[in-house]
C-alpha cells in the first residue's frame, strides 16, 4: 500500500487510529452487554465509554508498550486503562484476542466491500452511458485476434457491463459472508462469556454472529473474499487490456484521453501510450496475487494458530486499497475514452468483404450444396481476396461454381451490414433491461 495507488477513504478503513477505535467499540459493547447481565458493574461499563468513547489513543504509547508485552491487544487494553482508570478491570471479561482481531477485520472489511461496490456502481454508469452513445457504431469483431464478423462498441461495452454487473453480485455476497462477529473466549466454547454478548456485539457492529468459531473465524469466509477481490481485479484486466490493443497504432479505434501537457515519453515526443490501462493490468495482478495466501490461510491447527495473522495485516489493506484505486481508475478511462468510428469503419472495410464468409456458407448450403463444397467454393475466393487485397463480393459474382447456385442479386444481399446488429436491441434488453 504506496500513496501513489491509493485513495483516501479506503486508507482511513486500516489507519491504526480506526483499528483502535474499532476495537474499543467491540471491548465497551461487550462491557455493556456484561453489566446487563449482571457480571459487571454497570457503572463501570457507563464509565468506560464516559471517559475513552472520544478519545484519540496514543498511537505511539501502544507501540511502546507492545515492545515490551510483544502483544498487541495487551498493548491496546493497557493504553485504555490508562485512559479510563480502575474500571477499566471490567474490560476484555471472558474475552480473547481473536474475539477482537477477527471482529475488527471483519468490520473492517465489510466497511471495505462498501466502498468497492460504490465503485462498481460507478464503473457500470459510466460504462452504461458510452455503450448507449456506440449502440449502432460498426467495428469488427475479433476471434484470435483476426477479423472475425462485425459487432458495435455497443456491444464491446455490454459485455463489460454485464461482467462487472456480475462482479457486483459476488462482491455483495462476499461482504455478507465474511461480516461476522467471534465474542466466543478461549477456543470458541463460551466457557466464560455469555453467547448473548456476541450476539449483542454482532447487532452494534454491524454483523452476524459467528456460528461456530473455535476460537477464531474460520478463514474460508476470508479466502472467498480475496478471492472474490482477484475476480474482479480480473475484470478490470480484461477491459483494460481490451483499451491496450485498441490503441495499438496499427488498430487505433480507440485511445485513453491524453491531456494538455501530457508527456508519452521521455525520448520520443510524438509518443501517446496506453500508461493507464498497462498500469490497470499491473494491479490487476497484485490483487490476484493476494488470492493464494488467503486460501493457504485456511488450514489453521486445531482450534487456532496466528499463522494467518501476518498475511492478513498485509492483504487485508494492500488488495483493498488497490482494487478501490484500480476501480476508480478504470471509471475514469472510459468516462473519458476516445473512441474513433472513422478508424473502425477502415478497419472493417480492410479486407474486402471478407467478414461475410460465413453467411455466403450458410446460403450456399440453403442452395443444395454440401457444406464441404459450399466451404470450399467461399474459402478459395476468401483466399483470393486476403492474399491479393481483392474484393470478396466481387470474387464471388466471377466464380461460376458460385453463381450457379447464387444470383448476383442473392450474393449482394449477403453484403448487407444491418444484417449483423438486426439482435443488438435484443442483447442490450438483456443487459441492461427494458429501459
Amino acid at each position: 500500500m504506496i500513496p501513489r495507488y491509493s485513495r483516501p477513504e479506503m486508507v482511513a478503513i486500516w489507519e491504526p487510529q480506526t483499528r483502535f477505535r474499532i476495537w474499543f467499540e467491540i471491548e465497551a459493547h461487550a462491557t455493556d452487554k456484561l453489566a446487563e447481565l449482571g457480571v459487571v458493574p454497570k457503572e463501570a461499563a457507563a464509565t468506560i465509554w464516559a471517559k475513552a468513547k472520544d478519545a484519540t489513543f496514543d498511537v505511539a504509547r501502544i507501540d511502546e508498550i507492545e515492545r515490551v508485552t510483544k502483544h498487541d491487544v495487551i498493548a491496546f487494553l493497557t493504553h485504555l486503562a490508562e485512559i479510563v482508570g480502575p474500571e477499566a478491570r471490567f474490560v476484555h471479561q471472558g474475552m480473547t484476542s481473536s474475539d477482537v482481531l477477527d471482529t475488527t477485520l471483519a468490520v473492517q472489511l465489510a466497511r471495505a466491500a462498501d466502498i468497492l461496490i460504490a465503485d462498481v456502481d460507478a464503473l457500470l454508469a459510466a460504462i452504461r452511458r458510452r455503450a448507449f452513445e456506440h449502440k449502432l457504431t460498426p467495428t469488427i469483431g475479433r476471434s484470435h485476434g483476426i477479423h472475425a464478423e462485425p459487432v458495435t462498441f455497443g456491444l464491446k461495452l455490454a459485455q463489460a457491463y454485464a461482467e462487472f454487473d456480475r462482479c457486483r453480485a459476488r462482491l455483495i455476497a462476499a461482504r455478507a459472508e465474511i461480516a461476522t462477529c467471534a465474542i466466543s473466549g478461549a477456543v470458541g466454547t463460551f466457557a466464560n462469556i455469555d453467547p448473548q454478548v456476541e450476539e449483542y456485539v454482532a447487532e452494534k457492529m454491524g454483523l452476524t454472529p459467528e456460528p461456530v468459531s473455535t476460537q477464531v473465524i474460520p478463514r474460508d469466509r476470508h479466502a472467498m473474499f480475496f478471492a472474490t477481490l482477484g475476480v474482479v481485479a480480473s475484470s478490470v484486466e480484461r477491459l483494460a487490456t481490451e483499451i491496450r490493443h485498441l490503441q495499438r497504432t496499427e488498430v487505433y479505434e480507440a485511445e485513453e484521453y491524453f491531456s494538455p501537457g501530457q508527456k508519452g515519453s521521455s525520448a520520443m515526443p510524438h509518443k501517446r501510450n496506453p500508461v493507464l490501462t498497462e498500469n490497470l493490468t499491473g494491479l490487476a495482478r497484485l490483487v490476484r496475487g493476494m488470492v493464494t495466501p488467503a486460501l493457504e490461510n485456511v488450514a489453521l491447527w486445531h482450534e487456532r494458530d496466528i499463522s494467518h495473522s501476518s498475511v492478513e495485516r498485509m492483504i487485508g489493506p494492500d488488495a483493498t486499497v488497490t482494487l478501490d484505486f484500480a476501480l476508480a481508475r478504470l471509471t475514469g478511462v472510459v468516462d473519458k475514452l476516445l473512441i474513433y468510428p472513422q478508424n473502425m469503419r477502415k478497419n472493417l472495410d480492410k479486407l474486402g468483404g471478407l467478414h461475410n464468409s460465413q453467411r455466403v456458407l450458410l446460403a450456399l448450403t440453403q442452395a443444395g450444396a454440401s457444406r464441404e463444397d459450399s466451404y470450399s467454393m467461399v474459402q478459395r475466393n476468401a483466399m483470393r481476396t486476403w492474399e491479393h487485397g481483392e474484393d470478396f463480393l466481387t470474387n464471388l459474382k466471377a466464380d461460376k461454381d458460385v453463381t450457379a447456385k447464387l444470383s448476383v442479386a442473392e450474393l449482394e444481399a449477403m453484403f448487407d451490414e444491418g444484417y449483423h446488429f438486426k439482435h443488438v436491441d435484443t442483447i442490450f434488453r438483456r443487459v441492461f433491461g427494458e429501459a
